[in-house]
């Protein structure tokens, strides 16, 4: 009711109004700075928070990246270890070969040299018959020919035994040096195969070094990719967490808003908790004591000196909100005791 004087349905309605009052005034000083401080709060998480995303994501591409690297890495050591091992075990079949041929090729010159052993022994022994007259020679050839002719064909004879034993032993002589000379080139040959086999084999060795060293990488790139990964899905996760805390306290921000709209404004000219502890809303209500009438209480002099016609609470509600609007614009809240 507008002051003064003070209303008996004022006073009796002045706790209520005060409980009213505490309770807009709660409402406005900390739930929606609460909620406004706490969404704040939010969203400089969520900035962060993306920030970190972003990074962790930078991260991941530069991880995958040197893992696709290395992956690619170990597959070309990989097979360049499967060609060197071809090759190693194709060396070593040709070493294999090889030390085929040298044992035959040493078979063989052990029996050219028995041959020559076993033939410069017939020669010797032929030698030495010829010395003590246990074989024919040139002057008993002679000697003992019964005509010419038979010298002719003897002395043939003796000539041609002579040069048979001299051709036997050079063949087999030169047969033996043959021999020798294939055993020193086929081991030559198989020391160039193992000296090769020894590079493949240490170039394989080092080749698989590498591709061991590759794997291991990968393997740790692949652990680290995934952590960042698992990171990056509980960071968006948290994210999305905050984003609805956030829309949460802004519908709660919005409908601590709403509620004290309604309780400071709603349907009437003034806030709405003090028409309800003057006169609960009824644009009737009357105050037998001081005569104060309608929704805002207003006393019949003050109703008259702002220009209203009968009593207050037989006034229409347009008018009677008229009236209590310039009751406000003048005075404020301090026009009510309710207030």
């Amino acid at each position: 009711m507008p002051r003064p004087p003070a209303t008996e349905a004022g006073h009796h309605r002045r706790p209520a109004a005060l409980v009213l009052a505490a309770a807009c005034a709660a409402v406005l000083s900390l739930a929606p700075g609460a909620g406004a401080t706490g969404a704040d709060a939010l969203r400089e998480k969520v900035e962060r928070a993306r920030g970190e995303a972003s990074a962790l994501a930078a991260d991941l591409r530069a991880k995958q990246g040197e893992l696709a690297d290395t992956e690619q890495r170990a597959a070309t050591a990989a097979a360049r270890e499967e060609r060197l091992s071809a090759l190693l075990a194709g060396g070593e079949d040709r070493a294999a070969e090889l030390a085929g041929r040298i044992e035959r090729s040493e078979q063989r010159l052990a029996g050219e040299r028995d041959r020559l052993r076993r033939a410069r022994e017939a020669l010797a022994e032929r030698l030495v018959a010829i010395y003590t007259g246990g074989s024919p020679d040139t002057t008993g050839v002679v000697l003992g020919s019964a005509d010419f002719a038979d010298l002719l064909t003897n002395a043939e004879y003796l000539r041609q035994i002579e040069e048979s034993d001299a051709r036997l032993a050079a063949r087999v002589g030169a047969v033996r040096d043959a021999v020798r000379r294939e055993l020193s080139l086929v081991a030559e040959l198989k020391a160039r195969v193992d000296e090769h086999n020894a590079r493949l084999a240490a170039a394989g060795s080092q080749i698989s070094s590498v591709r061991a060293s590759a794997e291991s990488a990968a393997s740790q790139l692949r652990s680290i990719a995934a952590a960042r990964e698992a990171s990056l899905v509980t960071l968006k996760s948290s994210i999305d967490g905050w984003v609805d805390d956030i829309e949460a306290a802004e519908a709660s921000h919005a409908s601590a808003e709403a509620t004290v709209e309604r309780w400071l404004g709603g349907p009437y000219a003034i806030p709405t908790y003090i028409v309800m502890c003057e006169s609960g809303g009824n644009y009737s209500a009357l105050n037998p004591s001081s005569g104060a009438g309608g929704a805002y209480q207003i006393i019949p002099s003050t109703w008259a000196l702002y220009g209203g016609k009968g009593a207050p609470h037989e006034a229409s509600k347009a008018e009677q909100d008229r009236i209590a609007a310039e009751i406000w614009a003048d005075s404020g809240s301090s026009a009510w005791v309710c207030s």
